[in-house]
C-alpha cells in the first residue's frame, strides 16, 4: 500500500519541529492524529523511522534515508500546485475546438486574433467536422454543438442562438422570379442538406422535408451554392446575415417565415476538471459571438 500526502507531511513535520505535539499544532491537527499518521506510515514501510523516547524522537538510519525522497515528493507537489495556480492566472497549453466548417469560418476564425492577444499562451488547434464526433477519440477539448443536445455524458454550456432564414440570391430571383407563399417553391430549384436530415424543414407554417435540387453536407457549401445563383436555401444567420447586409442574399418568404431559433452550445466531458483554458475560451465565446 503506498504512502500518502497526509502521512508524509506528518512524517517532515515531526522531524522538523522535535516532536509529535509540535507538529500537529503545525499542521493544524490533533496528537493523535499525527501519531496515528506516522504508525501507518511505519506499517506501510515495514520499517520504524523515529525511535522514540520520553524525552525525544531519533531519526533511524531508514528515517534518514526515506527523510530526503519525503521532502522531494512534498516539494513536487507544492511546485505542480504552484504550476497549477499559475495557470489558472495564466492559462496556457495546447487547446483542441471542434466545429462545424461554417461556425468556424464564419464565427471563431474573426475572434481568433482577440483572444491569441489576451491569451497569448494558449496554442489553439482548430479542427472542422460536419458531424458529430467522439470528444476523447478525436482528442478534443471543446466542441461547439447546435441544435438538441443527445450525449448526457457531455457537460454543456449554452453560448448563444441564431435565427434561421429563408435565403436566395438576387440574380437567383431576377431569373426564376420571387416565391410569395410556401407553394411556390415547388416551382424552384431548392437546396438542402445531406445530413442532418432535419435541417430540410424549413421553418415555415406545416413545412415538410424540401425535395432538393442540390444537397450538400456543409452548410458553408449550402451557401456558396446560394452565392452562385443555383437556388434558395435555409441558412442560419451566422452565416446568412453578412450576405443579406451587403446585398449578396435577400431573404424570401419573411411573412411566411416562422421564429425559428437554432442554439449554439460548448460541450466538453463532465469527467473532466474544467482547466483554465476551457473556461477562458467558453467565456470568451459567449461575450464575443456576434
Amino acid at each position: 500500500m503506498k504512502s500518502s500526502t497526509e502521512e508524509l507531511l506528518a512524517f517532515v513535520a515531526v522531524v522538523d519541529s522535535g516532536s509529535i505535539t509540535a507538529a500537529a499544532e503545525q499542521l493544524g491537527l490533533t496528537t493523535s492524529g499525527v501519531s496515528r499518521s506516522l504508525s501507518r506510515l511505519e506499517e506501510k514501510l515495514e520499517t520504524t523511522l523515529l525511535n522514540r523516547t520520553t524525552r525525544r524522537l531519533d531519526l533511524t538510519e531508514e528515517g534518514r534515508l526515506f527523510l530526503q525522497h519525503a521532502r522531494g515528493i512534498l516539494l513536487a507537489i507544492d511546485e505542480a500546485e504552484e504550476l497549477m495556480a499559475l495557470h489558472r492566472e495564466r492559462p496556457a497549453g495546447r487547446l483542441r475546438i471542434n466545429a462545424a466548417s461554417p461556425f468556424m469560418l464564419h464565427v471563431i476564425v474573426p475572434l481568433v486574433e482577440e483572444f491569441h492577444r489576451l491569451y497569448p499562451d494558449i496554442e489553439l488547434e482548430l479542427n472542422t467536422s460536419d458531424r458529430i464526433i467522439d470528444l476523447l477519440e478525436q482528442r478534443t477539448d471543446i466542441a461547439l454543438r447546435f441544435g438538441a443536445l443527445q450525449d448526457s455524458s457531455l457537460h454543456a454550456r449554452r453560448l448563444g442562438e441564431y435565427r434561421i432564414r429563408i435565403v436566395a440570391s438576387p440574380r437567383y430571383l431576377e431569373r426564376y422570379g420571387t416565391p410569395k407563399t410556401m407553394q411556390d417553391l415547388d416551382k424552384h430549384r431548392l437546396i438542402g442538406f445531406t445530413q442532418p436530415t432535419s435541417l430540410n424543414i424549413w421553418p415555415l407554417r406545416n413545412a415538410e422535408p424540401i425535395k432538393a435540387t442540390f444537397s450538400a453536407s456543409s452548410g458553408e457549401t449550402v451557401r456558396q451554392l446560394v452565392l452562385n445563383d443555383l437556388g434558395i436555401a435555409s441558412l442560419s444567420d451566422f452565416m446568412a446575415k453578412p450576405d443579406c447586409e451587403s446585398g449578396a442574399m435577400v431573404r424570401v418568404l419573411e411573412e411566411e417565415t416562422l421564429e425559428v431559433w437554432q442554439p449554439i452550445h460548448a460541450v466538453y466531458y463532465r469527467n473532466t476538471q474544467l482547466s483554465a483554458r476551457i473556461r477562458c475560451f467558453v467565456d470568451f465565446l459567449a461575450a464575443n459571438m456576434p
